[in-house]
């Protein structure tokens, strides 16, 4: 466990050492890779911006937790326990805010019960979708956003549905 801690320092000195051997100037290659994060962080600010407005307008406004309450029956139909829609609609959006209603389902239904369970997984197997297109996309000339993330939601809830599935045989 102690080579584990290790790893990542043992990594750098590694590089730095092999940066040596082949005459890179370390400390001039470093500031030149900053200079070119500038202008990615600000091309990508107005998109991150947008999503984490959008996530707390939705929260504040009370418009989540009514769709959640439309959207569980559907869910239901197709296998996903009703108890994990907020985090179902809340995890492509925001991943601060899937932590607390993974939460919540973990204090309200147990740690052990199905909802949690299915809860868990999809948390797990899941990324935040809106937050890492706009990262993804804001340095892309060429943007065709809309069927990616029509693709992504999609692939999203085919995944929820199979854990939840998984979930229920095991």
């Amino acid at each position: 466990m102690k080579f584990l801690s290790l790893l990542i320092p043992l990594l750098f000195l590694a590089s730095f050492i092999f940066a040596l051997f082949r005459k890179v100037k370390v400390y001039e290659s470093f500031t030149e890779g900053v200079k070119g994060a500038i202008p990615l962080i600000l091309s990508i600010f107005p998109y991150i911006a947008a999503v984490t407005m959008l996530t707390k307008l939705l929260d504040v406004s009370g418009l989540s937790a009514k769709f959640s309450e439309w959207i569980a029956p559907c869910f239901e139909a197709v296998g996903i326990p009703g108890e994990i829609a907020p985090l179902v609609f809340m995890k492509p959006l925001s991943g601060s805010g899937s932590i607390a209603v993974l939460t919540d389902i973990l204090e309200n239904y147990g740690v052990d019960s199905y909802a949690a369970r299915c809860a868990c997984v999809a948390y797990g197997s899941s990324e935040t979708i809106f937050y890492i297109g706009a990262v993804y996309f804001a340095g892309l000339k060429r943007k065709k956003l809309t069927l990616a993330l029509v693709i992504a939601v999609f692939s999203y809830l085919v995944s929820v549905v199979l854990c939840c599935f998984l979930c229920r045989i095991m």
